[in-house]
Parts: C-alpha cells; structure tokens; sequence
C-alpha cells in the first residue's frame, strides 16, 4: 500500500469542523480511512450511546505494544485549510490533526517494514475535560507504551503542568447605590481577595517553576445603580506539583472572606524520555493523566503551542514531515526494549 501523505491526510481532518461536541464526522471520516489501510477499527462512542456525535477512533493490525495517541477535537473558531509557502494553516493544523497525521504516517512505515505492533488510540474532548481519554481508558490493553501527541517543537516532554480550576464566590448585602452604608459590595470583596493572590506564595517545582493562574472570568451585580450583592471569579492555576499544598495556599490566602469551589483537577505529570531526543517541560496539560490503562507514557509532537488556539494556527511541512521520522524512530526504540 502505499505510504501516508501526511500533509493531504492533515488538510482532509482539518477541513472537518470537530469543535468539541461535535468531533462524530471527523471520527468517521478516520475510521474509514484506516478500515481502508486494513486496520481493525472501534469506534467508541464516548457519551454512552451508539449513533452519537462524540466518538473515540481506536485501530490496530496486532497486538500493540506500542500506541500513538492524540485528539482531533478543535477549540472555536474553526477554520478551513490553507497552504501557503510550505505552512500549513487551519483549525487544527498543531493542534492536533497534524500531529495525528503524523503519527499515522509513521504506523504506516513501521507496518511497510513488517512491525505490527503498533496502534492507534485518537479521542475526542481533549480540549473540554479529557472526556474522550476517559472512555478510551475503560478498554482493556495490553501496550507498554503510549506515545501521546501534543504541539511540543519535536522534543520529548520531560513534564508538563496540571490543572487545578476553581471558582471564588463573595457574598455581599445589596442596596441602593445612593446609600451605599446600607450594603456590602461583593465585588469589592472579591476584588480584595484577588489582589491578596497577586503576592500568595504559590507552590514551586526545580524543573517546572512557579505555579503561575489565570483569572478567565469574572461576574457580579445586577445593575449599576444597585450594590451587588453576590460576584464569583473562575481562575485556573497552572500547577506544578501535589495539589494538597496549593489548596493549603489558597485557603491561607482566601480564608473567610470568599467560598472556593473545586471545578476541573488534572494532575502535573513527570514523563520518560530517552537518549537522542531533545527534551523540554510544558506548561499546558494533556490526556495522559487519563490514559493510564494504554502504557508508560511519552509526549511528542510537531508544532508550537504559542499558535495552537490563536487565529493563525499552523504547522511548518517540514517539521510535520519530521515528525513522521521522530515517531518512527521512538517507536522502533521503544519496541526493541521490549526484545
């Protein structure tokens, strides 16, 4: 059969608008596409029921020990395909339907050579809570290794940071804004609050830094002319170490003035790497807290992650192409360990 052009099989995921919730036409232009390779194919649905528009692309033509994972859901707003001196453009492009048409660029060498103990774990709902990795870890497996794609310039991730998001609620005492010693402003009260996280000694880590948030959204009152009387604020910490001594953090620094609830918690993670390969730690997540089931876990993957999410998304042809090789060769590395 002849081998995967990478770019071509990248541009045909990426004309597909997947935003998450929607990944169920992508999936099954994928499947298809690896049926029609010889590859056994599941299609998962990963909300529970068959027919759905959320669906887990899982192949193999063995028994694998060694799985190249990734998404193909998108963050909004999408956008088609675009080429243009030797970059790749599109809702996708690094994030990840590139990295996904490398990786299967490079299952289809190591099978034009014989191997086939490679497989094929593609989800959806990467980019909303991992939802897709969840119902891809429920299946039984017998891989040692797991290769996970994520925008990483081609070098092998030596760690990257959790998530921990929370929401900071303040309740205050509404009244008319022309007797303001009648009431209690909670945004004012969470104001203070944010301003006391700006200088909180946050958690640190020797190779991952300081633990660093993001204050994404913030609501509160009723009408200009009324005190409001209730505001909360989402954050999202990047997290670099155990989890117990950031909530001792933000309960020291919060304290009574303000509830804090728990939303979203993904741990950070330490990975492998191996020889040959230049290395670097990133401050973003992956599925790989929730593919436990599918190996020890590597990350590696073409592509920038300071374009990925932006409106000029894209990958450089050249160093999608070199992924097809990087992946290649870590595979093979891996493989002949298990000999």
């Amino acid at each position: 059969m002849d081998p995967v052009d990478a770019v071509a099989l990248a541009r045909q995921l990426i004309d597909i608008d997947s935003t998450t919730g929607r990944e169920g036409e992508v999936a099954r232009v994928l499947a298809a596409y690896l049926r029609d390779r010889g590859y056994s194919v599941l299609e998962q649905p990963v909300d529970g029921a068959a027919g759905g528009d959320r669906i887990n692309v899982i192949a193999a033509v063995g028994e694998p020990q060694v799985v190249f994972s990734t998404h193909f859901d998108c963050v909004p707003p999408y956008f088609p395909s675009r080429l243009e001196g030797g970059v790749l453009f599109g809702r996708g492009a690094c994030d990840a339907k590139g990295i996904l048409a490398a990786q299967v660029a490079a299952a289809e060498r190591l099978r034009a050579v014989g191997e086939t103990r490679i497989g094929l774990v593609f989800v959806a709902g990467e980019e909303r809570g991992s939802d897709g990795a969840m119902a891809a870890n429920r299946i039984a497996s017998r891989s040692r290794y797991l290769i996970n794609g994520e925008p990483t310039e081609n070098r092998l991730g030596a760690a990257t940071r959790g998530v921990f998001r929370v929401r900071i609620a303040t309740e205050g005492k509404a009244a008319h804004s022309g007797y303001p010693e009648l009431g209690r402003s909670a945004i004012e009260a969470l104001i203070d609050v944010l301003v006391s996280m700006r200088v909180a000694p946050w958690p640190e880590d020797a190779l991952l830094g300081r633990t660093h948030y993001t204050v994404g959204l913030i609501s509160g009152g009723v009408a200009p002319n009324v005190i409001p009387a209730r505001a909360e604020a989402e954050i999202i910490f990047r997290t670099v170490g155990p989890h117990d001594d950031l909530r001792a953090a933000l309960a020291a620094t919060v304290g009574a003035r303000a509830q804090v609830t728990e939303v979203l918690e993904v741990p950070p993670v330490h990975l492998e790497t191996r020889d040959g390969f230049e290395t670097g730690v990133f401050a973003y997540t992956t599925d790989i807290p929730f593919l436990t089931a599918w190996g020890t876990p590597l990350l590696l993957g073409p592509g920038s992650i300071h374009v990925a999410h932006t409106d000029e998304e894209h990958i450089h042809v050249t160093e999608l192409l070199e992924a097809v090789d990087l992946y290649s060769t870590l595979a093979t590395t891996l493989l002949a360990s298990e000999r």
